[in-house]
């Protein structure tokens, strides 16, 4: 057993001795099947130096050791785990916490008044069902609105990962694999994350990780109500499939009337529409970044009106919820529009001459078979005038206007072409 000279080491019955830790569902670690290590007395505890029983345990694969580090009477007075000391509601640092739910921290630092705030709250957690904090946090508001925003709502089991290895930082690790610290670079040591105190976050002052995620708060987004007040509808993304109507019901009612619920399973969305606007501006107040429903962060927006519904999902950069939708770069402009004609143009595509008289196409068929197809030059002509009258003979290649279509099997110079037109005209 490990004391210091400040501990309480001539009244025994102020040792703790429990059977199983209070901590965090990250801590704690994602397999259900976990083994602990339990040593009694084992420690003193960080914040009142008195010995406690210390639980060790690994979280997961590839993570490292981890044990509890203050005693349940100090975890008890904070609603904190015993090893993270992060809020057991919340997933927060205490001066977050704290902050959000205006609570003073009165805990003494000197070692006496400590002893004796230390008993006292003891005996007020002996007389307490266990179900509610005690203290000063036992009397403070249910909720926040910055502290619903800033939760989180899953486990983070990346902070259970090993340390970085010091031997590879500085290339003398051998153990290459096999080593159970990280091989990565080590982040900035003027980043503030890198000094943190446990005594520090305890008492919530000079928390570096606390000043980060009150910064965060104070520059979060609003969502401001759309300026057609005929809009009574909101938007709820991310439903998932454990969400569902009744969900949905049952806490947007305390809002106002509610007109109707629609859900949209393709997309994991719904439709709230309240029967007033004053309703869907309270609901969208209350719920906006801090609706959990069945362990789910929601999104909160506003719908768009009919009319705009019944228009192109996108135009002009807007999406059909509403938000202004940024440019993407690289994509061509619209195109422009075609020159409007006046008159439609013939349809002259192979070049005739416009004064001479129209041709049609003749196709002849194939011939049945069993049946040779006439050699060149003897066969039907392609084309033949629409009169009464037998047309004249083709004038010579050298007579012949600019413009016209010369055919070879009506040249009169081929050999064998002035036979076959007197034999088909009767000569």
């Amino acid at each position: 057993m490990a004391t210091s000279l400040g501990s309480n080491t001539y009244n025994r019955q102020n040792w703790e001795d429990a059977d199983f830790p209070i901590l965090c569902q990250t801590c704690l670690g994602e397999n259900p099947y976990i083994r602990m290590t339990k040593e009694k007395y084992g420690k003193e505890c960080k914040i009142c130096a008195r010995p406690f029983t210390v639980f060790r345990w690994c979280p997961g694969t590839r993570m490292r050791f981890k044990k509890t580090e203050v005693c349940q009477t100090c975890s008890k007075m904070k609603n904190v785990c015993q090893t993270c000391l992060l809020d057991l509601e919340y997933g927060l640092p205490i001066q977050v916490r704290d902050t959000g739910l205006s609570v003073k921290d009165e805990v003494p630092r000197s070692d006496v008044n400590k002893e004796y705030y230390t008993q006292n709250m003891e005996r007020e957690i002996a007389n307490s069902d266990g179900t509610r904090p005690v203290g000063q946090l036992g009397k403070a508001p249910s909720s926040s609105d910055m502290l619903l925003k800033l939760a989180r709502t899953t486990p983070y089991y990346k902070r259970n990962r090993p340390h970085i290895c010091s031997f590879w930082v500085k290339g003398e690790c051998k153990r290459g694999e096999e080593c159970p610290y990280r091989h990565e670079k080590p982040t900035d040591p003027d980043d503030p994350l890198a000094d943190q105190n446990i005594k520090d976050r305890y008492y919530g002052i000079n928390d570096p990780v606390a000043d980060k995620l009150l910064k965060r708060a104070s520059t979060m987004p609003r969502l401001d109500p759309p300026e057609d007040k005929s809009i009574t509808t909101l938007y709820i993304g991310g439903l998932g499939d454990t969400v569902t109507d009744g969900d949905l019901k049952s806490h947007f009612y305390q809002f106002g009337e509610i007109r109707t619920i629609t859900i949209v399973q393709r997309q994991q969305c719904a439709f709230i529409q309240f029967a007033t606007r004053q309703s869907a501006e309270t609901a969208a107040e209350k719920s906006f970044n801090k609706l959990i429903i069945n362990g789910r962060r929601l999104t909160v927006k506003w719908g768009r009106s009919q009319a705009a519904r019944g228009k192109e999902g996108i135009k002009d950069g807007v999406s059909e919820m509403g938000t202004r939708l940024d440019p993407v770069p690289g994509l061509p402009g619209a195109l422009p529009p075609p020159p409007a004609l006046d008159e439609e143009p013939p349809a002259n595509y192979f070049n005739l001459d416009p004064s001479s008289s129209p041709a049609v196409m003749n196709i002849a068929l194939p011939p049945p078979p069993g049946i040779n197809p006439p050699p060149p030059g003897f066969g039907p002509p392609m084309f033949h005038h629409m009169g009464p009258m037998v047309p004249p003979m083709p004038p010579p290649m050298s007579m012949r206007p600019p413009g016209q279509i010369h055919y070879p099997s009506q040249d009169p110079q081929r050999m064998g072409a002035h036979a076959a037109h007197g034999a088909r005209h009767g000569d």
